[in-house]
């Protein structure tokens, strides 16, 4: 019994691992409602882009390259900013993230020029990437490994919840200033996502040493010294050497195929499902909204769903999950367009948001991959992947869905599952090389 309860306090004394403990909880709650309402600043175009397109006179593809400009920005930062923030220090850099965002929103109301839009649009993107990666990286300090599951699955349930704050959200600032139009959606919610940063400012910590407290200590003694040997060699061969090592891991080259999927299901189904219901079945702005909050209600769901039978009934192995969230997920979409009826539309999309939400699982295997010396640049790569997913259906969709019909996109996003699948079979029996 001795034993266990020295093992389970990571080289802390008892007094000393409460403490830790509670700054380990206080960081990922910070972290998590801050990040709750940041999509405040992100998925608010999504909702209102009929309202633009009315006003602009645009396409649905036009509108889409208009959206895409936000991934294509925000891919390319998590690529770097995961190293940035390391480099500037997590908690300042991810501070300036979300208040840059804020401002950049509140620019966009007052444009006329939807050239303009895109532009700002796309900056936005970049200073949203500023934040999850470093806030990720930052749980791997205060996360031991065998807990890691549930600590990336409950702050990826996080952005889960955030994308249904942010639904319920555009539809208060509608009925408050309806005259605003989609003008609305850029400006109120701003207002939390910003009062959020002094709740953050206060009890985010980016390090156990912060408070006084040395490293914890992993159970695994052969995954510390590996973390202790890849710490120096970052500091002895510099800035890029992260990149060169994970970019010639296979395994990671895999992982990344599967994070574009998997952005390219969530981010297809946020995107264009509240223009599908308006369009497909002449619901208003406000009726599009209300039918689709089930979409992100059930990606929040599984959040707290995965993270359970990762831990639990696959014993911490992370494909298994994956390879049945594919096949659900090819299901639903390739049934979601034969369904005519909103309510069981609605049904289904809460399914498909369930199944397809696999980046809780993925970003606890990059802390797997990366453990505490690398986890945010892993996670910055993958996270990459998911937006070059998200930057590519936002380009491609509206132009498929002009040229093809809505089936076409649903139908399209079910085999990409399918893909997935295989390149999970591929996966799990890869072994990291120099990691």
């Amino acid at each position: 019994m001795g034993k266990i309860k020295t093992a389970m306090t990571y080289g802390y004394s008892k007094q000393d691992f409460a403490k830790f403990k509670k700054y380990a909880w206080l960081m990922l709650l910070s972290f998590g409602f801050t990040y709750m309402f940041f999509y405040n600043g992100r998925q608010n175009i999504n909702l209102v882009m009929d309202l633009m397109k009315e006003e602009f006179g645009s396409s649905a593809g036009a509108i889409g390259v208009v959206t895409s400009a936000l991934f294509w920005c925000y891919a390319f930062g998590q690529l770097i900013n995961g190293r940035l923030g390391a480099f500037f220090g997590y908690k300042r850099f991810m501070m300036f993230g979300v208040f840059a965002s804020a401002v950049l929103n509140v620019a966009i109301s007052f444009q006329h020029n939807i050239y303009v839009i895109a532009v700002l649009w796309g900056l936005n993107g970049f200073c949203q990437s500023m934040v999850w990666a470093n806030g990720v990286g930052v749980l791997n300090k205060w996360w031991p490994k065998e807990k890691r599951g549930f600590a990336s699955g409950l702050a990826t349930a996080f952005s889960g919840v955030a994308q249904v704050v942010t639904y319920l959200t555009i539809l208060l600032c509608l009925e408050l200033n309806p005259e605003w139009g989609w003008r609305a959606g850029f400006r109120y919610p701003m207002i939390p996502m910003v009062l959020m940063l002094v709740a953050f400012a206060l009890f985010f910590k980016e390090k156990p040493e912060d408070i006084g407290l040395k490293p914890f200590e992993e159970e695994d003694k052969a995954l510390a010294a590996r973390d202790e040997v890849l710490s120096q060699e970052i500091v002895r061969k510099g800035y890029l050497y992260p990149y060169k090592v994970l970019f010639s891991e296979p395994k990671v080259i895999v992982f990344c195929l599967i994070s574009a999927i998997a952005g390219i299901g969530r981010y297809g189904l946020l995107t264009w499902v509240p223009s599908y219901f308006m369009d497909e079945m002449n619901l208003s702005v406000k009726e599009g909204i209300f039918s689709s909050i089930l979409l992100p209600a059930g990606q929040a769901c599984a959040m707290f769903v995965f993270p359970f039978i990762t831990d639990k009934v696959f014993k911490g192995k992370r494909e298994p999950m994956l390879i049945l969230a594919s096949v659900v997920t090819f299901l639903g979409m390739v049934t979601f367009p034969f369904i005519t009826s909103q309510t069981p539309a609605s049904i289904m999309l809460f399914v498909v948001g369930v199944s397809g939400m696999v980046t809780g699982v993925i970003w606890a295997i990059a802390g797997d991959m990366g453990g505490r010396a690398l986890s945010s640049t892993v996670v910055g790569v993958l996270d990459w992947a998911v937006y070059m997913g998200a930057a590519i259906q936002a380009s491609i969709f509206g132009f498929v869905k002009d040229a093809f019909g809505w089936p076409a996109i649903f139908v399209t996003i079910g085999c990409l599952y399918i893909i997935m699948l295989v390149l999970t079979l591929v996966a799990r029996n890869m072994k990291m090389k120099k990691l």
